[in-house]
């Protein structure tokens, strides 16, 4: 790795950083492939593919019993920090839920209430690292929303890590089960013998993970696709390169796909950066992992002309993570609009925000930052307004709503307004809510 300026990279280079598919749309054909079998075959199908993908005979598919013993097999330390953590999370998540409220005002009332979803998916990543984690991510937010049951599948194991099952309980969730892949998130979605089908499915995971997601979005709900881990440092000269460079290889041993990238517009830091990079990876126990992320086209260290610059990439970006490490972070931070979640200064590692401030880590990524936020409260709650209008209120808004209804040739909502305005006089005469005295004038195709 070494530092690239930004004005050098060529359309490719642009490209790639710019335009993160992370596997995605090559995994799309397995995906296409698994997902049928799944819905035809159900459990048989889940087996075969956990002995095929995972090298796993699978007994059980539905462990939430072994989840709750594995809460026995953790030590003291562990289980207290899964406590701590999911604390944490509970308290910021409650901080989001709305309240339902009703106005009145000129003969309306009118107002809006939230209701959780019922039937909840949880994907809890597994494979080269245990998440448990991300299962507080998940399940925690939605048991905060009221979800009534909430269903975790991770993938399977000869023994699946007890942290991740602790986790998941502690957690709360309603039932466990083992079955990773495309495979689990089709059995969420249509449901199997076993699996009972949910009505939105969250969660991380691999570009397999996400293309089905993305295949079943429409037959079930879905948060967002979130493929591998991002993250992009923007700094100036007053940043440590030390910190910097712990921060892109924390996000880096997550999988050889993830994406790191510092932006400063300092030249000697971005050499800094590059060193400090070099020799923190030699000293990492996943160190094969984290340079095969280095050696991504979506990563790199960059130098920009000025701060602006570096700040329209950043912008263009839209990463994951932003960290930024700089004296005037939060006169940057006000020019970044596009970021999953934002870390500033030194002392704010993303691994914090990961396991335990207490905000999601289950972000947008691939640039998805630009229309949507991570996971919150708010993806487990649908909104219905309510409205209540006493006559004199729909005779004023009645002008409005037939002249409006009779534009577009709906006839039919006009009346639906005239009949609970006409009355009856004395002689049976009537008169409707245009007050022209005839009864049927205006209406939509009348000659």
């Amino acid at each position: 790795m070494q530092p690239r300026s930004i004005a050098d990279l060529s359309t490719a280079e642009r490209r790639a950083f710019f335009d993160r598919d992370a596997g995605v749309e090559s995994a799309r054909e397995d995906v296409r492939e698994i997902l049928p079998r799944v819905r035809e075959e159900g459990d048989v199908a889940l087996r075969e593919f956990s002995s095929e993908f995972d090298g796993v005979e699978v007994a059980n598919v539905d462990v939430t019993a072994e989840a709750e013993r594995a809460v026995d097999e953790v030590d003291d330390d562990t289980l207290e920090a899964i406590r701590d953590a999911i604390g944490n999370v509970r308290a910021f998540h409650e901080r989001q839920l709305p309240e339902d409220w009703r106005e009145e005002f000129e003969g309306r009332e009118l107002g809006r209430r939230f209701r959780p979803i019922d039937r909840v998916g949880v994907y809890v990543p597994g494979g080269t690292a245990a998440y448990p984690s991300s299962a507080i991510m998940g399940v925690v937010p939605a048991k905060v929303a009221g979800v009534d049951h909430v269903a975790v599948a991770t993938p399977p194991a000869e023994e699946i890590n007890p942290v991740t099952l602790a986790a998941i309980h502690e957690a709360g969730a309603d039932a466990v089960y083992s079955v990773g892949g495309a495979q689990a998130i089709g059995a969420l979605a249509y449901g199997t013998e076993t699996v009972d089908a949910v009505q939105k499915v969250v969660g991380p995971g691999n570009p397999w993970v996400t293309a089905a997601k993305a295949e079943v979005r429409g037959e079930v709900e879905i948060d967002f696709l979130a493929g591998p881990s991002e993250i992009l440092v923007l700094a100036d000269d007053t940043a440590d390169p030390e910190y910097v460079a712990a921060d892109l290889l924390a996000q880096a041993e997550h999988d050889p796909e993830a994406s790191a990238v510092a932006v400063t517009d300092d030249e000697a830091l971005a050499e800094a950066i590059v060193a400090e990079v070099d020799r923190q990876a030699s000293d990492r126990e996943r160190e094969e992992i984290i340079r095969g992320a280095l050696d991504n086209d979506a990563s790199g260290v960059l130098v920009a002309r000025s701060m602006p610059e570096a700040v329209l990439f950043t912008e263009e970006y839209a990463a994951e993570h932003l960290s930024i490490q700089a004296e005037n972070d939060e006169a940057l931070l006000d020019r970044v609009d596009n970021a999953g979640s934002v870390f500033l200064g030194g002392y704010a590692p993303v691994a914090a925000g990961d396991y335990g401030t207490g905000t999601n880590h289950v972000l947008p990524t691939g640039g998805g930052a630009k229309v949507h936020g991570g996971l919150s409260v708010d993806e487990f709650l649908r909104s219905s307004t309510v409205q209540r209008l006493d006559r004199d209120a729909l005779d004023d808004l009645a002008p409005t709503v037939t002249t409006l209804a009779e534009a577009e040739g709906l006839e039919a909502h006009a009346e639906s307004v005239r009949v609970r305005l006409r009355e009856e006089d004395a002689d049976g005469e009537g008169s409707d809510a245009s007050g022209d005295g005839t009864e049927d004038a205006g209406h939509a195709g009348d000659t």
